[in-house]
């Protein structure tokens, strides 16, 4: 699976909802690993690791090929539970503010222990556990992120 052109994917962004996965990555104590955004939409906010599924790949595929990117490590989708669909909605994009971005989000839970030290840092610059009632009450974390646990 290839990746567009830069000028064909800022089109597709501003004409359709783009699908992606979203991993909910709690640790044996029950937290939440969230990383502050480095890019476009969600720029400065704590959030999930997650990403884009590609044209022609399967869930598993990419669900496989995100852990891996996100998290280090390359889980199978059989070793996380569906929380179910969710929409997120941002007035910028990846390039900037002239059009919005649509998501069609499947969550995915995943029980995992990291060091959060060591995660790649591509699209998060720090990463960091947070108990279900401190993300919630923080306004550095996102609302699309907190959706997962209202």
């Amino acid at each position: 699976m290839s990746m567009l052109e830069l000028e064909t994917f800022k089109t597709v962004v501003a004409s359709t909802p783009l699908v992606s996965l979203d991993l909910i990555v709690r640790n044996t104590e029950r937290k939440v690993l969230l990383g502050l955004r480095t890019n476009r939409p969600a720029k400065g906010f704590w959030f999930v690791p997650g990403g884009r599924i590609r044209k022609d790949e399967s869930f598993a595929a990419a669900f496989g090929r995100l852990t891996e990117g996100e998290l280090g490590v390359r889980l199978a989708l059989t070793d996380a539970r569906f929380l179910g669909p969710y929409q997120h909605f941002y007035s910028d994009n990846f390039s900037g503010e002239t059009f919005s971005t649509h998501y069609v989000v499947l969550g995915y839970e995943v029980e995992l222990t990291l060091d959060s030290t060591s995660l790649p840092q591509e699209q998060h610059h720090d990463y960091r556990w947070f108990s279900v009632v401190e993300l919630l009450a923080s306004d550095q974390v996102h609302q699309h992120t907190k959706d997962y646990f209202l």
